[in-house]
């Protein structure tokens, strides 16, 4: 197939996913050892290699993508509000909240998705502490302009970055951005270790402390020195991870084909609008979303959802609702829609087309007859 731009792009055909085939030996390895959690072989094995693949100094392996967001919070030490948006899946705010600590909501940018700095400033009280944007779909957030206006503040950046496993920008990684940076493993990410995810840091103190808040808070033997969890992450899935990480750059070879058949085929759509593509940015292709506007092209984004779901295709409303509309957080100030007109916008319009690493030419053909045909 080719793209809109006329470039070649061949969809990967060989098997991207680790075969029990694969894992066996690891298994049989795992089980030689006779350790299968705290830090055994392959977990220091996957540390290493996800810390060298993605380019940054420290990583911390954690059993789920939730945990790394509640741990940073308690390893910065942070304090009463956290600025963040109501446009991503409920691990941001609930990690806040978990913490003991206000989400306050601000509206996002309409070309990404993503925390508006124009908005941020405002938002900023004697009770803010830290800032948590979201690499919303992979969109890289405006750091630079976050970096700022935390500094000008002396606030904490914390950036959820479930959706941006390798994506960089200028060829360095949005990881590298901010104080800390959370990843997901979870098996609907374009990488993934079935459950899991990572905390990402500057320092190896940091990271230190990290690893103890993840072990219960043990420091020694016979020594607990602060309040912990069992964040731990055990050798069958860092195997897994292991496996997975050889095939990553063929994976998100074939979703890049399948997003510019996509683009390709949807850019002229009347009422379809889509996110532009920066060329400064190596993107991993977790999510194709697409915007529905109603009126112009001639049904409701839950019209052409349900016009799919009758076809056995599953797209996902993502993120429908806004976590400001559920009933944990719809009684903040801060949650109120008139605040937050461009996220409420995009909630009732987004549509992420499905994406995957085995998905064929004909299931896109099948997938776009139904988009174009309404």
């Amino acid at each position: 197939m080719k793209n809109g731009n006329n470039d070649e792009q061949i969809f990967v055909t060989t098997p991207l996913l680790p075969s029990i085939a694969d894992l066996q030996p690891y298994l049989e390895d795992i089980w030689k050892r006779k350790w299968i959690t705290n830090n055994g072989h392959y977990h220091a094995e996957l540390e290493k290699a996800l810390s060298e693949y993605l380019g940054v100094p420290y990583l911390s392996l954690f059993t789920n993508g939730t945990l790394p967001l509640i741990t940073a919070l308690q390893a910065l030490n942070v304090t009463g509000e956290v600025i963040t948006t109501p446009f991503s899946f409920v691990a941001t705010s609930h990690a806040i909240w978990w913490n003991r600590l206000t989400p306050v909501f601000v509206d996002i940018d309409p070309e990404t998705g993503d925390l508006d700095p124009d908005k941020i400033e405002a938002a900023i009280t004697d009770k803010t502490s830290a800032i948590m944007p979201v690499h919303v779909y992979g969109n890289p957030c405006d750091s630079e302009r976050i970096r700022r206006i935390a500094d000008a503040h002396g606030l904490k950046v914390i950036y959820d970055a479930a959706h941006a496993f390798g994506v960089r920008v200028n060829g360095s990684s949005v990881l590298l951005e901010g104080d800390m940076a959370t990843l997901s493993f979870h098996a609907t990410k374009t990488y993934n270790t079935i459950e899991g995810g990572a905390l990402v840091c500057r320092d190896a103190e940091t990271k230190r402390r990290i690893d103890r808040i993840k072990d219960f808070g043990i420091d020694s033997e016979t020594s607990v020195i602060e309040p912990g969890i069992n964040g731990k992450f055990d050798e069958v899935r860092a195997a897994y991870g292991l496996l997975n990480l050889k095939g990553i750059d063929a994976a998100i070879a074939h979703r890049k084909g399948v997003a510019q058949k996509y683009r390709a085929a949807l850019s002229g759509v009347p009422g379809i609008t889509l996110f532009r593509e920066r060329k400064d940015v190596t993107y991993n292709y977790s999510y194709f979303p697409i915007f529905v506007d109603g009126d112009a092209y001639g049904t409701t984004r839950d019209g052409l959802y349900e016009a799919l779901k009758a076809k056995g295709i599953f797209a996902r409303r993502y993120f429908y609702p806004l976590i400001s509309e559920f009933s944990t957080y719809r009684g903040l100030q801060s949650a109120d829609p008139a605040h937050l007109p461009i996220a409420s916008r995009m909630s009732a319009q987004v549509l992420c087309l499905p994406i995957h690493h085995q998905i064929s030419e004909a299931d896109i053909d099948r997938i776009l007859s139904v988009v174009i045909s309404k």
